[in-house]
């Protein structure tokens, strides 16, 4: 178990919204752990990882916790990191 809760970033939901309108298929994998990102999406035959960061927090509660650092490190595909519902699908639909 990680030393850090596994919270939900206030966000994230209206990005699953944003991600589901326009076609895609949604896995919430946030209680992953292990600095896995928070969202798996598919779409148009595509998978993209998905970490969602909430801008409404102070800067340092924004930073990738040392997990999640890591992972994104060692993933030899794709990961992006998201602030905002028009992020995450800018990254889909580019």
């Amino acid at each position: 178990m990680s030393k850090y809760a596994r919270r939900v970033d206030a966000n994230q939901q209206d990005i699953i919204k944003a991600l589901m309108a326009i076609g895609c298929t949604v896995a919430d994998t946030s209680r992953a752990g292990q600095g896995f990102p928070d969202l798996v999406v598919g779409y148009r035959g595509k998978n993209y990882l998905i970490e969602c960061k909430n801008d409404n927090m102070p800067p340092s509660k924004q930073k990738l916790k040392e997990t999640q650092v890591r992972f994104h490190e060692s993933w030899s595909g794709q990961i992006a990191v998201v602030n905002t519902p028009e992020q995450a699908v800018a990254v889909v639909m580019s």
